[in-house]
């Protein structure tokens, strides 16, 4: 499972950031991505994209945050570390989507597409 949280950065650094939920063999691991906003309507794969803090332990592959006993726990562990939203989650490989609508929108700094503030903005860290 994967969220687009949205926009972050200033000016000159700009990126996006992600959120992943990905399952291993006993456990789920809480992967964010924090790359730069190297993408456009025609080129929106993230996992492509370069990690914009490399200095901060971010390699190519993401920042784990945490690691949870089932999936359940594992979203609620993103949602209360990264600022996730419940509803907003998609499957894998989706949330390259929910960066192409941020696009098509013009980059909005402040909400989503949706209207809705983006979820790093709530989050509680």
């Amino acid at each position: 499972m994967e969220q687009f949280l949205g926009p972050i950065g200033a000016a000159g650094r700009l990126g996006v950031r992600y959120v992943e939920v990905r399952p291993t063999k006993a456990s789920y691991d809480v992967y964010v991505h924090t790359v730069e906003d190297v993408g456009h309507e025609t080129f929106f794969d993230l996992v492509e994209f370069p990690s914009l803090n490399v200095q901060e332990g971010e390699e190519e592959f993401g920042r784990r945050v945490a690691t949870a006993e089932d999936p359940s726990t594992a979203l609620a562990v993103a949602e209360e570390a990264m600022g996730a939203v419940r509803g907003r989650w998609v499957n894998q490989n989706m949330v390259q989507d929910e960066y192409v609508d941020f696009v098509r929108a013009g980059r909005p700094a402040h909400q989503a597409p949706d209207g809705h503030p983006w979820p790093s903005r709530v989050a509680r860290n």
